[in-house]
């Protein structure tokens, strides 16, 4: 298996946008509350009713509305598409502060179901009395309007990040994909979507549902880079926001490429967990006595795999196995077992572990498996939409370089300074290629409301804790900063860590901010305190989400 037969990395790393349409230029966030109203004159009458097939089975209460907001908000009355959202309304009205709206991450995350899934892992009951929760599929993603690029299963681009680069010949290599699709995502747009999908965008998009839900103000807990969306929502409308919670953060209102960068970072910092795991059951996996050997080794067999593959995995593709691997320690005995059959070049083995264990990320995903083996005429990749959509964001938001030759110095300077995993995530995307932006990125204010709680656990891989830092320092005296000791992607509910539970909680039932920024030692007593049958509700939903 090549790199390119690899399916999609779990929670955030996919993009693809198109060309045309007149979009908005760029305005002071306070002008954004200033033309846009308070209430709508005729407010939309949502038709709540069932939620589409497939979404949140196993929550009937779960009910779904269609919200239409224009395509271009540079003409507010002109073409609409339309958002879908879910709504779990509170148990206790009586007990009701308003509404929580919810985005699990991406760009290019479905959230229809996160209301279910939250109460699932076990959310506080306190929190799901006092909000009605909000999900939504965002524009371009799932149910709203979905935009497409025509992504096969065989494709050439079968990962959101790209390959590790041994040198500069793999750029250059890489950079006539990203170019090619680049142009397939322009000419498969057959209906405009592409361009306007943005963070910018879909700030204003809920605002519109705040409209339709008929509230004069909404609260906000967005993971991932649903943090950089409500970083933007918390700029363009703060007097309309309540209480906002950003969790494992980006550092801004996009998924920059400084931000995507940061991922080699990130699997230096969270590695050594691993390491350790590791290393004290070397008699099991064989991986290395101590955790420096284990590093040793993990070089040494990628460097290996890129001279033999194993199954056509090679030294790319089993670096990327490990940085989707380090989103969460449950992840860890499947990545050392396939670690363990491609030291021994067990092809057998390695299919067999992916086939079976419930627990290997969808990323992590062979051809052939669950992302389907390539063939001549292939199908519509199922990751199309997110793929899509993750370029269409990332893509459209920021700027990125033009000429191979700053991707192949940058490839370079991070190969050394980030040896895991650094001249992947400094490698080159097809936003290269991409058309420029219509207009500069959401620029956080600290002018405001002090209603900002950023959470961010320590050796996150994918948003490492200087991202938490450079979101602190923009919003100023408006946030604080809930430092956790810890290495998942995701703090509050996908992650249970007792102190940063209850300040969470705190906050958005009570209202009360922490009076300065806050560190959370860590713990292994969970804070969620469930009994055993939600224990395993959690952790099959926690499966399922690939977390």
């Amino acid at each position: 298996m090549r790199y390119r037969r690899v399916a999609r990395v779990g929670l955030a790393l996919v993009v693809t946008a198109g060309l045309g349409g007149t979009l908005i230029t760029a305005a002071p966030a306070i002008a954004e509350e200033a033309r846009t109203p308070l209430a709508a004159a005729e407010p939309v009458k949502l038709a709540w009713g069932k939620c589409p097939t497939g979404v949140a089975p196993g929550a009937p209460q779960l009910q779904c509305a269609r919200v239409p907001v224009p395509l271009d908000y540079s003409e507010p009355d002109g073409r609409k598409i339309e958002i879908v959202i879910s709504r779990l309304a509170s148990a206790k009205p009586a007990k009701r502060r308003g509404v929580l709206l919810l985005n699990p991450g991406g760009p290019g995350g479905a959230g229809l179901s996160q209301p279910a899934d939250l109460v699932a892992l076990g959310l506080p009951a306190t929190v799901s009395a006092a909000y009605d929760l909000i999900g939504m599929d965002p524009r371009g993603v799932g149910h709203s309007s979905p935009v497409s690029c025509g992504f096969l299963a065989d494709d050439e681009y079968a990962a959101n990040i790209p390959p590790y680069a041994g040198n500069s010949a793999a750029v250059a290599k890489q950079a006539k994909i990203a170019k090619r699709v680049a142009a397939q995502c322009a000419a498969n747009d057959k209906h405009g979507l592409l361009p306007h999908i943005s963070t910018a965008n879909t700030a204003r998009d809920l605002d519109r549902i705040r409209i339709a839900l008929g509230e004069q103000k909404i609260s906000f807990f967005g993971a991932s880079y649903g943090s950089a969306l409500g970083s933007a929502y918390a700029s363009m409308f703060r007097e309309r926001t309540d209480r906002i919670v950003l969790d494992s953060n980006a550092g801004t209102t996009s998924l920059d490429r400084a931000a995507v960068r940061r991922f080699g970072l990130g699997l230096e910092l969270r590695f050594p967990d691993f390491a350790k795991f590791a290393a004290e059951r070397h008699a099991g996996y064989g991986l290395g006595r101590t955790p420096a050997e284990v590093r040793r080794n993990f070089f040494a067999l990628a460097e290996q795999l890129d001279r033999k593959p194993v199954d056509g995995i090679d030294g790319a593709t089993f670096r990327l196995y490990m940085f989707a691997s380090s989103y969460g320690e449950a992840r860890f005995p499947v990545m050392a077992q396939i670690w363990q059959s491609l030291a021994s070049s067990d092809d057998a083995a390695v299919r067999l572990r992916q086939r079976t264990d419930s627990r290997m990320p969808e990323v992590l995903a062979l051809p052939g498996l669950s992302a389907g083996r390539a063939t001549q005429g292939a199908a519509q990749s199922p990751h199309d939409n997110a793929f899509s959509a993750f370029l269409a964001v990332t893509c459209n938001d920021t700027a990125w370089p033009t000429d191979v030759a700053t991707y192949q110095r940058d490839v370079a300077k991070d190969r050394k300074r980030f040896p895991m995993f650094g001249a992947a995530s400094a490698n080159i995307t097809p936003c290269a290629y991409w058309p420029r932006p219509a207009e500069p990125p959401v620029r956080i204010t600290k002018d405001g409301p002090a209603n900002v709680l950023i959470l961010q656990n320590l050796r996150d891989p994918a948003t490492p804790h200087l991202g938490g830092v450079l979101l602190r320092k923009a919003f100023g005296d408006r946030a604080r900063l809930v430092s956790v000791d810890a290495g998942e992607h995701g703090v509050y509910v996908y992650d249970d860590n007792p102190c940063a539970l209850n300040l969470t909680t705190t906050y958005l039932v009570d209202g009360t901010l922490p009076r300065r920024d806050t560190f959370c030692s860590a713990s292994t007593q969970s804070g969620l305190n469930l009994d055993a049958a939600a224990q395993r509700t959690r952790a099959a939903v926690l499966d399922r989400l690939h977390r």
